[in-house]
């Protein structure tokens, strides 16, 4: 059951991964991070775009899907 469970979480870190990188490309990732700049640079805030989160949210969740994937069950 835990493997199947790692598995549904590996394709989900993939598809949320997938979808910060389409957004990364399009025009509307591009105004994000030229906003983002402005933003952080009139304030000096820290602030990141919104498809940096969805990779960054991906990635962890298919690390996360790796480890209960190949976790050793107790017997």
């Amino acid at each position: 059951m835990t493997k199947i469970l790692g598995i549904i979480i590996i394709i989900l870190g993939g598809y949320l991964f997938t979808i910060g990188l389409n957004r990364q490309d399009s025009l509307v990732g591009h105004a994000d991070s030229a906003a983002t700049s402005v933003a952080n640079s009139v304030d000096g805030g820290t602030r990141t775009p919104k498809h940096t989160g969805y990779m960054v949210a991906g990635g962890a969740l298919v690390l996360v899907g790796v480890v209960i994937s190949f976790r050793r069950s107790k017997p």
